[in-house]
Formats: structure tokens, C-alpha cells, sequence
């Protein structure tokens, strides 16, 4: 489903100021890259920072445990709508406020991680979409261990301060991990200095695989990781372990994930301006 925002013909353009509320746990330089297509999917929409929107920033700098208090900073700006990006941040925005809209981004499954009782069901206040990768990171073990065969250990790189989301991907990979015959070495970080000290461990094990599960510290340092990664030649498997061409498992695409989110700020947005007639919404 698309969504479009139109101007009704007689209806003249709000002078307020729509207020977004944007919480994560990420850095600010950590996603910028991610930042730059949500702002791009505002303008696509007509919504322009320091125009007709601002925007009030939280970052949690990796820092889980500071989002319950970041989103107790937004709600008393009575900001019109909250993007929360990843399971932790959505279910702080949903802890603090019943009435503030927010729009749930980069969830990896909100029915278990309790957002939402279904998916077909939204919660009273909260919307969004789910990348539903629960699924994707066994499959992505799974792709590993057909392109290398002969691997019988690998590293997975958890991050316990995500633990919602975090147990939920690791859950899958257990059990993926099962069925292949597959032994695990869980590694957890919980930031930069965690990251190395991860790798280290890995070294000492002698651990020639790694599945890293997506969470929003690994993305602020992804250069970090693929720097330690590609320095330590235990990674590269010896000929009897590789059988074929080198693949690599597909991810879910964050920056249309963002742009896309910035459908559901406008039509959250559209919802409190419709009493004055100010859009419409456009479904096609």
C-alpha cells in the first residue's frame, strides 16, 4: 500500500509546525546514513525539516538503558508524533505515552516482543512495519554452512543490552544451529570496546565463522567490525571447508525501511490535522 498526502482545494496549509519526536538507540554519526533517507522520505512527502516540521532528536549513543528516559524528555513536548527505531526504543515510546502516535521502525517482531497483539492489529496508538527477520538470521546461518560445508563452529556476535530483540534473533539461531550440527560460541558486545574484546575471544577459540545479529551498536560500528574481520585470517576457511563460489545472505534494506516509515509520520501527522482540513489522505 502507498500512501500520498494531498491538499485539499480550498483548504488553506496549516501554520503549525508539526513536531517529531525521533528516538533510537543508535548514535547520530553512527546512522546518518539512515537518518538522511528517513529526511529524504519526509521531502518526498512535502515535509521539510525547519519548514513546515522540526524534529527533536534522542540518541541513545548505544546506551539501551538511557531510553526510558530520553522518550520522558519527548512527551512533555507534546511533539505529534514519536519515531522509535528498534524493538527497545518502540517498546520505551509505548511505556511512556497511550496518546502521542508512534510509529514502530526496524522491529523485528512486535507480536512477540508484545507492541502489538497481531499483526494485523495495531495498537491503539502505535503503527509501523516489521522487518520480520527472526526467520532471516537462521537462514543467513544456514547460507553459511552450505557455502562452507565443513564448518562445524561459528561465533555469533549478540548484544545483551538489546535483550528483547536481541534473544529473539539468537533464539533462531540456536535452533538453526541445531539442526545443522552447528556448535555456537556466543560472543556478546555491548559496544566498541566490547566489539574487540569479542574478537579476541573469538581468536582464542580459534573460531573460523562468524554470524553477526543485527542491532543498531554493530551498525554504529560496522567499519570496526569489517576492519577486525578482515585482519584475521582465521576467517578466510581452508579449501576443505569451502565448496564453491563465496555468497552472501541478503539483509533487509534500512534505508527504504526509513523511507517508507516516513508514510506513517504522514499519515499520523494527517490524523491530527484533519479537524482543520488541512490533508487528506490519498490511498491507492
Amino acid at each position: 500500500m502507498f500512501v500520498a498526502l494531498g491538499l485539499p482545494t480550498q483548504a488553506q496549509q496549516p501554520k503549525k509546525v508539526a513536531r517529531i519526536g525521533f528516538l533510537t538507540a543508535a548514535s547520530e554519526t553512527g546512522i546518518s546514513h539512515l537518518t538522511e533517507a528517513f529526511l529524504q522520505g519526509l521531502r518526498d512527502l512535502g515535509y521539510v525539516e525547519g519548514q513546515n516540521i522540526s524534529i527533536e532528536y534522542r540518541w541513545a549513543d548505544g546506551n539501551f538503558e538511557r531510553l526510558p528516559d530520553l522518550v520522558a524528555e519527548l512527551v512533555p513536548l507534546k511533539v505529534d508524533v514519536i519515531v522509535a527505531t528498534v524493538t527497545q526504543a518502540s517498546l520505551a515510546a509505548k511505556n511512556a505515552t497511550g496518546t502521542i502516535p508512534i510509529v514502530m521502525v526496524a522491529v523485528g517482531n512486535p507480536v512477540d516482543a508484545g507492541l502489538v497483539a497481531g499483526l494485523a492489529q495495531q495498537g491503539p496508538n502505535i503503527t509501523g512495519t516489521s522487518v520480520m527477520n527472526d526467520e532471516v538470521v537462521g537462514k543467513q546461518l544456514a547460507l553459511l554452512k552450505e557455502t562452507f560445508p565443513k564448518i562445524s563452529r561459528v561465533a555469533a556476535m549478540w548484544n545483551p543490552a538489546n535483550p528483547v530483540f536481541q534473544k529473539l534473533q539468537l533464539r533462531e539461531v540456536e535452533s538453526t544451529a541445531r539442526g545443522l550440527n552447528v556448535s555456537l560460541q556466543k560472543v556478546e558486545a555491548r559496544n566498541g570496546d566490547e566489539i574487540e574484546r569479542a574478537f579476541a575471544a573469538i581468536a582464542k577459540e580459534r573460531t573460523r565463522a562468524l554470524h553477526v545479529i543485527p542491532d543498531q551498536v554493530f551498525t554504529t560500528h560496522r567499519k570496526r567490525i569489517e576492519q577486525q574481520f578482515l585482519a584475521a585470517p582465521r576467517f578466510s576457511p581452508t579449501r576443505e571447508e569451502q565448496s564453491g563460489s563465496s555468497r552472501q545472505a541478503t539483509r533487509p534494506n534500512s534505508s527504504s525501511s526509513l523511507v517508507g516509515h516516513a508514510i506513517f509520520f504522514g499519515r499520523s501527522i494527517c490524523r491530527r490535522t484533519e479537524s482543520i482540513g488541512a490533508h487528506r489522505l490519498l490511498r491507492q
